[in-house]
Order: structure tokens, then sequence, then C-alpha cells
């Protein structure tokens, strides 16, 4: 039974009673309902979704971008995995498709985005790992795709997005390892063009104003965000002249590369450097010392990009009205033992 035509036939009623049935419309009574979707699957009957999108101008899909290398396959990071349950589970309310678009990271976002946008593969977009210009935001503006950045950029004009609070992570680490006497305090922040760095770095520098510490450039350790990056971090600390008491991380599996390459020049975290990391992660938690950090709900994170989405879809604006605005995602301090170390004033 290859078509609804010959489905329709079978049962003896009409394509389109068939077709509203099938379809989940209101009007077809539920005993007839039942003898569609029952003579379906004993045919083998299935829609021909290519070409109701054709009809219907939708695809019924959301797009998730994300970047695709090397170190993200090798690190296993578990962002994205958290993020798409809770996106999942607004979307799935609505019987919209998620699709992973991963972006190789040999090739320009911009073309690979420019790419799905001309073949109308999704209805709407999130993009991630937004860059300080990002010409992405341009282009969807532009094309009219709705869409919402995870992350800000100095790009585009009016346009909806939810950052991590990269400011108050800063603001915190910096206050709390001040307050334990440091002033040489280092941080470990993206090695490309990710808005995140710039933001993190600019946000460190205004806390250590705010103490009276003047911004040391050279305490900045440019790395990538990976396991490896934290032990080039670590690496690249120890040469430093006057070298630091105290680093703040702005990714959570750098703590793993960092602590080896401490480990390695006999540093113990806590006792000898005081060490924060960025976010709570599975892997890290048996880090010794037990690494401080800061915890966020990554299902509750995609669930409010999914409904801030879903409020700029034209179809779904009306139920989600409410979620059509910029947003700070908050992050919480867990205190652990990698800060423990204390610099007492020198006499």
């Amino acid at each position: 039974m290859k078509g609804i035509r010959q489905l329709a036939e079978h049962l003896d009623i009409s394509i389109g009673t068939v077709s509203r049935a099938l379809n989940g419309k209101a009007d077809v009574n539920e005993e007839t309902r039942k003898r569609v979707l029952a003579a379906a699957e004993e045919f083998g009957y299935v829609a021909n979704q290519s070409g109701r999108s054709l009809r219907q101008g939708t695809t019924n899909v959301i797009g998730l971008m994300i970047e695709s290398s090397t170190e993200t396959v090798e690190n296993s990071d578990n962002f994205f995995l958290g993020v798409t349950g809770g996106l999942q589970s607004v979307l799935s309310r609505h019987k919209l498709d998620l699709v992973m678009l991963p972006c190789p990271s040999d090739e320009d976002p911009y073309e690979y985005l420019k790419r799905m946008v001309a073949r109308r593969v999704v209805d709407a977009m999130i993009i991630s790992a937004t860059q300080r210009i990002d010409r992405r935001i341009d282009l969807l503006i532009k094309t009219k795709i709705p869409f919402v950045a995870l992350g800000r950029s100095s790009s585009g004009g009016n346009y909806t997005w939810i950052d991590l609070d990269f400011e108050g992570v800063a603001i915190c680490a910096v206050d709390r390892l001040v307050a334990k006497g440091h002033r040489r305090i280092a941080i470990a922040a993206p090695s490309g063009e990710i808005n995140l760095g710039y933001v993190f770095v600019d946000a460190y520098r205004k806390a250590l104003e705010k103490h009276g510490i003047k911004y040391d450039p050279k305490l900045v350790i440019r790395v990538k965000s990976s396991e490896q990056g934290g032990y080039q971090a670590g690496d690249e600390l120890l040469r430093i002249k006057d070298r630091p008491t105290a680093i703040i991380l702005i990714y959570e599996l750098m703590a793993i590369g960092l602590y080896r390459r401490l480990v390695e020049a006999g540093i113990v975290p806590g006792r000898d450097l005081a060490v924060i990391g960025f976010r709570e992660e599975p892997r890290a938690k048996f880090l010794q010392p037990t690494l401080t950090c800061f915890r966020m709900s990554l299902p509750d994170l995609g669930a409010a990009l999914a409904e801030t989405l879903l409020a700029s879809m034209p179809a779904y604006s009306e139920i989600y009205r409410s979620g059509l605005h910029n947003r700070i995602w908050p992050l919480e301090l867990v205190p652990g033992e990698s800060d423990a170390f204390v610099r007492e004033p020198k006499a």
C-alpha cells in the first residue's frame, strides 16, 4: 500500500478524510480515526513528509548548529547532550523534530549555514559558538529565518539570544580569590574569536579594577577550549615571571589538563595554587582536590532556548508570547578545595 489514494479505496472513505485522520484533525470522529490508523499500520503506509512539507512550505524541523572538531569528539563534551534534552522536551509538544547541524572546523561557519539556508532543511535555527563578529546572524536576519543565538555577538541588529553569565562568573571568582589574599590572578581564555572570551576577559579586567588591582595582559592565557588547552595553560602559567598564585578557567574540561601539568611540576592545586573552574562537569568531579566551579541546569537552558525560538515563529508566538527576550543564564558557585590556598600578606 504505497499511497493515500490506495488507503482510501481500501477503507472506502474519501482521500480527504484519510488525510485529516492521519494528521490528527479534530473534525474526524474517533472510530474513523482508529480505522485509518490501523489500516495504515497494517499496510505499511508512511506519509510522504517531503511532499507535505513542499505543499505547506514547512519542514517541522528545527536545526541546532554546533562546531564539529577533533577536540569536541575527543573531549566528549556533554554540554550539548544536556541542552538537547531540554530542547526536545519543548519541541516534542508540537511534533517538531530537532536535527544537529555539525559544522566542520575546517569550514567557514557562514558558508556552511548559507548552504543549509539555501536547501531549506529547517524551519528555524539555533546557532551556538557565536563569534565577536558573526556573519551568520546577519544572514539569518536578512533571510527572515526565525532563530535564537546561544551567545551574544556584536553583529546584527535586533535578534534574540540567551548567554551564560560569564560576567557573573568572572566577578564571583575574582572576588573570592581576592578575599583569600590573591593579587596575581591569571585566567585561561579561548584562543579564537568566540565572543564569550571577550566578554569574560572584559569582566575579569573590571573585577580586578574594582579591587584596585592593575590589569596585566600577560596573565590572560589564550588556549584551546579542551583538556589539552588546560595542559598548555598550566605550562604557560609555570613560565610566567612572578608566577600567579591563582587561575580561573573558562572551560570545564581545562581543569583536567591543568591538574596534570601542575602535578608534573610538583605543584598541588589548592595548596600551592588556587584554581577555580567553570561549569561543573561529570568527568571533573573525580579530580583531587575537588574543583571549585559553577553549576547550571543544561536541560532548563535547552527548554528556555526552545521556548525563546518558538516565540519568534508565527505558528507558536501566541503560546510563547512571554519568551521573546534576551536572557543572561545564571550559574551557581559550587565551593570545592581547589581554591583553598590562601595568600598570606607579606610582612
